[in-house]
């Protein structure tokens, strides 16, 4: 059997507040739709978003090759090296943790990762930003890797309603917008 025939798509949010990471990964073969996708979000950066190689040290690509697509603009310096050094740090790391015991070594040279990271404009801590986008990334890459989650589950969590860091609806709106089926 091939690993990741087509694409595999995982998230992760790992830690809290202004230095929390949230990971997007999609990871998919040589030849198929994400190097499509790796390629053309490569060679058409927007303003603010300009996606690049992950490297583990300058000239040292993160294997398998992997693009770190910013989710906020980088503003200000301590954003800028959060995003462009802590992050990109750790989304080496969290991807290369992922080496052997998630993704084959012998499938590593065949396989593409488009990263979408989010890196807080507020971030304070550059050490526990790092931290957070490792482990998101080891954890992203688990769940693209595991299918997870699963349908069951999705629907399981749903019917205690949504919430994310950002907003939680009180049970009263969940209930009174719910969908009549």
């Amino acid at each position: 059997m091939t690993f990741a025939p087509t694409a595999l798509i995982g998230e992760s949010f790992v830690g809290d507040g202004v230095n929390a990471a949230h990971t997007n990964i999609v990871l998919g073969r040589r030849g198929g739709p994400v190097e499509t996708a790796w390629a053309t979000a490569l060679a058409t950066p927007s303003a603010g978003h300009v996606p690049f190689v992950t490297v583990l040290k300058p000239s040292v690509p993160v294997q398998p090759p992997t693009l770190f697509v910013p989710k906020a603009a980088a503003v200000g310096e301590l954003h800028e090296r959060a995003t462009w050094g802590a992050a990109q740090a750790g989304l080496a790391l969290g991807v290369t943790d992922a080496l052997g015991d998630l993704i084959p070594l012998d499938e590593a040279a065949n396989l593409l990762i488009i990263a979408a990271i989010w890196v807080n404009p507020a971030v304070d801590d550059l050490d526990e930003a790092f931290a957070n986008q490792r482990a998101a990334a080891f954890r992203a890459v688990a769940a693209a890797v595991a299918g997870t989650p699963k349908v069951d589950d999705v629907l399981a969590v749903a019917r205690s309603g949504a919430a994310n860091p950002f907003y939680t609806p009180g049970e009263a709106l969940v209930a009174k917008t719910a969908v009549t089926r």
